[in-house]
């Protein structure tokens, strides 16, 4: 597996994997409908829009040897307020085809984008997680991440769903 920055050409496959993930990630949280009606072109061309954006996200995606995308991660400066952006970057979407999850796919991308992140200056990471995705919790937790107590309210396809704040150290 190789770890490599995306290009807007990446979106088809970026998107399929977004779509996919959350299907199998989020089956318990959201109508199946919802998830059913997921649209990997439309998420395309969200992803084509913020990849070719002069304020884009940072996007690394995860390969096989074949070149096929399997995971990947995003991030960029704090968007709110509370922590500072200059210090402080969001961790803004971490996936990985469902058939990848438990192989390492989403530790190596983690451990990329914590090392994109110190070198871009950024001495913290925060991200947001929904309260009752058991998985991904244990995830970040075994990686460090922990519950800065900070949460928000998302509704989601009708679902007022908590998310979590966790945060991290980048040179702890």
């Amino acid at each position: 597996m190789s770890i490599r920055e995306a290009l807007p050409e990446d979106a088809a496959e970026l998107a399929a994997v977004h779509v996919q993930s959350w299907r199998a990630a989020y089956r318990d949280l959201l109508p199946d409908s919802y998830l059913a009606g997921l649209d990997p072109d439309e998420r395309a061309a969200v992803w084509r829009a913020r990849l070719s954006a002069p304020d884009r996200p940072t996007v690394l995606l995860a390969t096989e040897p074949g070149g096929r995308v399997v995971g990947f991660s995003a991030f960029r400066a704090w968007p709110g307020e509370d922590l500072d952006p200059t210090a402080t970057a969001e961790l803004s979407a971490l996936y990985a085809l469902p058939e990848a999850w438990g192989t390492g796919v989403g530790r190596e991308l983690l451990a990329a984008s914590a090392e994109a992140l110190r070198a871009a200056g950024f001495r913290t990471a925060a991200l947001w997680v929904f309260a009752g995705n058991a998985r991904a919790r244990r995830f970040y937790e075994a990686a460090g991440w922990r519950p800065d107590g900070a949460s928000a309210w998302d509704v989601t396809a009708g679902r007022e769903l908590e998310e979590l704040r966790y945060g991290t150290e980048l040179f702890a």
